[in-house]
């Protein structure tokens, strides 16, 4: 076996089509756009390599055929917002051959040792979270658009290597519409709740409006870096650049109806980000867009082949958390899907298992944890004490409400 560093246009094809060969009659695999993933590896197009670097490789046989896949990055801002420097490693796929595994790890690790890193997040994006993004261990089923689906036999590599689970991010699904087409009820107690809030003065609900785009890029910005700030230790805030670039490559599925904002005396508290899952079309394309396949989705997409729909991203303000503004978020999105027939299930993922409250607040709408990836953490440096990520943000809690106290 070799390792070969994807340098060439015959490397990225390689490094391309190889799960295409590892997966195929997989009736739960969704092949990704090839464009997609290139675009992850181009400086020109990922703003991550404005404070990063990343490298990817394909593993060879004897026989000079492709038998796995793996790449490293780092992103300095965030490796920045660790205890210690960390890197991430990705986009990994092998055969079932643990050598073969374990030499991609290691070619990832002292990659990233000789940069001095003495971490490693794995398997993650080189980019944002919401894609590409753990290790699915629990609820192999067809994967919602940017939920990554892997081997099972993946998970006894990484745990055999070394890697430990530093969190655990859950997918939770509800049914809109039984197999009959009729619609599912609301929770009783959170549509009470809901009704309350929406007749108290000064909140008001709309929807995402692209005449109108940079206001309400803003207004989750404004949201989203506020509230995010207590969950994340490794947290980087969301730059409205990034958002209106994701919001333009979603155009042509987003359903503006399916965005819904908050607001509390036209200050914006909260807000909720659906997308139409896009598997359910691009499981038919193995990852080409090309002409043929563009009037194919054009037809799937007009006939309603999409019937589920994920929460990307959300958040409420820690002021208002607690108050009702998710029921209500959550109700009048409901009110928009019975409009929807084609609707059937709502996916909210991912949760991470440090977010009590999201966790909650997705079991108390009726939600069932469907799938569960782990994002796991790999010492390179023995001498540091494995910390898991809610023990951490435990830890900073603790400090921070040291420090208000001493204040006082």
């Amino acid at each position: 076996m070799h390792i070969k560093e994807v340098l060439t246009k015959c490397d990225t094809r390689e490094f391309l089509d190889f799960p295409k060969k590892l997966y195929k009659g997989d009736p739960y695999w969704v092949c990704p756009l090839d464009s997609e993933i290139e675009s992850l590896f181009d400086p020109a197009k990922n703003r991550t390599f404005k404070h990063g670097e990343a490298i990817r490789w394909i593993l060879k046989d004897e026989n000079d055929k492709t038998i796995g896949r793996v790449a490293a990055f780092i992103d300095y801002i965030r490796s920045a917002a660790n205890r210690q420097p960390t890197g991430g490693l990705g986009f990994f796929e092998v055969v079932e051959n643990r050598e073969a595994a374990f030499l991609l790890f290691d070619t990832a690790k002292e990659w990233l040792s000789d940069r001095g890193i003495e971490a490693i997040d794995g398997p993650i994006n080189f980019g944002e979270n919401d894609n590409n993004w753990g290790l699915l261990v629990d609820g192999f089923i067809q994967q919602g658009y940017g939920m990554p689906f892997n081997k099972k036999y993946y998970r006894n590599f990484f745990e055999a290597y070394g890697f430990r689970n530093y969190f655990e991010q859950y997918s939770y699904h509800r049914e809109v519409r039984n197999v009959k087409g009729e619609f599912t009820n609301f929770p009783e107690r959170l549509r009470k709740v809901a009704e309350w809030l929406s007749k108290r003065p000064g909140y008001t609900f709309r929807h995402f409006e692209f005449k109108n785009s940079r206001k309400y890029i803003d207004d989750i910005c404004e949201i989203y870096n506020t509230t995010w700030t207590y969950l994340k230790r490794d947290f980087t805030p969301l730059v409205p650049e990034v958002l209106e670039e994701a919001l333009r490559k979603a155009k042509p599925i987003l359903d503006v109806e399916t965005i819904i904002f908050v607001y509390h005396n036209d200050k914006p508290v909260g807000f909720w980000v659906m997308y139409p899952d896009l598997n359910q079309i691009l499981k038919h394309f193995n990852g080409k867009m090309n002409i043929w396949n563009l009037i194919r989705f054009v037809y799937y997409k007009m006939t309603h082949k999409m019937t589920r729909l994920r929460t990307v991203a959300g958040g409420t303000l820690h002021s208002h958390q607690n108050s009702g503004v998710e029921a209500a978020a959550f109700y009048k999105f409901y009110q928009v899907l019975m409009k929807k027939p084609w609707v059937k299930e709502l996916e909210i993922s991912w949760v991470g298992d440090y977010n009590f409250k999201m966790m909650a607040a997705s079991e108390a709408l009726g939600a069932i944890k469907m799938k569960t990836h782990v994002t796991y953490r790999y010492l390179i440096n023995d001498k540091l004490k494995f910390i898991r990520y809610k023990d951490e943000m435990a830890e900073k809690q603790q400090n921070n409400a040291k420090n208000n106290a001493e204040n006082q």
